[in-house]
Formats: C-alpha cells, structure tokens, sequence
C-alpha cells in the first residue's frame, strides 16, 4: 500500500486517481499508525514551505517520516512535497525543512516569468531507476516559483528555463523528489509512478 500524507497542501485527488490508474493500492490519511503499514510513501503539496511545514509539525508528521525514511521505506516528494525533503526554504521567511537532502529552496532566478508554468523537457544529469521507463527530452508538467538548489550528487534531472537550469528530480537512496506534476503530466507522468511503484513492490 501506497500513503499519500494529508497535511492539508492542495489538492490530493489528482495523485490518488494517478496511483490507482497504474494499479498500487493507496490511501491518503495522516494517521501515523496507517504511515506506518506503507510500503511507499508520498508526499505531495501547492503551496509555501513554511505552511507545509507548519502543518507536517502540526499533525505529528515530521518525526514519523523521519522514522520511514530511516527504515528504508520509498519516499517521493512532487512539488512542494519535493521542496520540504530539503535543509531550508525561504520563502515567506527561513523555514527549517526536513533535511532528507541537502541544499536550499529559494525563488528562481531566472530571466523570464515567474512562476515557471507548462510544458519543459527534462535532461537527465545522472542515471536513476526513477528514469527506466523514459528517455532524455521526454516533456513533463511544471508550475513554481521557487526552485531547489540541491547538491550536485543529488541532482537526477533538470530543465532549462530562461537562463536557469531548474532542478526537477533528486535522489538520494530511498528518498526521491520531482518538482514537476507527474500526476498532470500524461504518459511520461505515469511512467514515473510505474518506476516507483517497482521500488515499492
């Protein structure tokens, strides 16, 4: 069974019908007892880090996440869910993150519009089992305004936009993150979740 943690951070719907369609057992809850049972987790979120972490110490959530990391349970982080797995965010103000990898969360600095919004292609920078069932250029869906800057052994894949390279997978052994919307990005999406789901079964 897969947990999709509810911490009150946008829309879950969407993640849950995804992993039902690639056919994984999921539920969401924030029950700790019910984290525990998982076999995967995932932990999505739209928003600001310093609400999403508000509210994972508000339910009880960063220490049992904590604990699953360190049972080498998979972790999957997609978007702001993606963001938290870091040292610290800024935006609103610095904002402690869970420090499951290691780097920093701050606006783009980037020479066009901002928040970074559509279709971009991703550009693999290391090999990962997260990347078997696609290939380099495959496009996927983004909306942010504020990128992770991760350390560069972390760093599975990105994109460009403007001048930046804006990171969009990490990795570090069972804790993974996208900063695109798997979930909203078709067919190269669910291929994403397939590869997960196999680290799970």
């Amino acid at each position: 069974m897969i947990v999709i943690i509810d911490y009150n951070v946008g829309n879950l719907k969407s993640v849950e019908n995804a992993v039902h369609r690639i056919g994984l057992e999921t539920c969401v809850s924030r029950d700790h007892d019910v984290i525990r049972q998982a076999k995967g987790i995932i932990l999505p979120g739209v928003g600001t880090f310093l609400v999403a972490m508000k509210n994972l110490e508000k339910y009880g959530l960063i220490d049992v996440l904590k604990e699953r990391k360190e049972a080498g349970i998979p972790i999957l982080g997609i978007c702001l869910g993606m963001q938290v797995l870091f040292e610290e965010g800024t935006e609103v103000q610095k904002t402690k993150g869970l420090g499951f990898l290691k780097g920093t969360v701050d606006l783009m600095q980037v020479d066009d519009k901002i928040p970074h919004m559509g279709w971009n292609e991703l550009i693999f920078q290391q090999k990962h089992a997260l990347l078997k069932n696609i290939k380099e250029k495959d496009y996927v869906y983004f909306v942010h305004s504020y990128m992770a800057y991760p350390s560069v052994d972390e760093l599975v894949a990105y994109c460009e936009y403007g001048n930046q390279k804006i990171t969009a997978i990490v990795a570090k052994d069972n804790v993974m993150g996208c900063q695109f919307h798997p979930e909203k990005s078709g067919e190269i999406g669910k291929q994403i979740l397939l590869a997960f789901k196999e680290m799970v079964a």
